[in-house]
């Protein structure tokens, strides 16, 4: 991957995630939503196993995973923890409107 598509990538991934956890956190009221989710989210990008093994076949879900999650390239590891950074953002922000007193729905 080159350094262009990284930059875009890590942009993209920042702001998708922020405006997620954005509006999740205006809707739900819950200002730190999407940082929760946001771990299942990146399992379900890296995984190429079905949700329901993880139930019937728990053991070797978890290792693929696991095996998954280390065989990860420097570049999927930027972007992807910008794409944290940005919910981790969104969260940040909710919380500073609401202390200055803004109010959504």
């Amino acid at each position: 991957m080159g350094l262009v598509e990284l930059i875009i990538s890590v942009l993209l991934f920042f702001v998708l995630f922020f405006g997620i956890g954005f509006i999740l956190n205006m809707l739900l009221r819950m200002s730190w939503v999407m940082a929760i989710i946001y771990p299942i989210v990146v399992f379900m990008i890296v995984d190429k196993v079905r949700f329901i093994e993880y139930f019937t076949n728990s053991k070797a879900a978890f290792s693929e995973l696991g095996e998954r999650l280390v065989s990860l390239a420097s570049a999927d590891i930027i972007i992807l923890t910008s794409g944290m950074v940005g919910a981790l953002a969104a969260g940040a922000a909710i919380k500073l409107l609401r202390k200055n007193g803004y109010r959504m729905f």
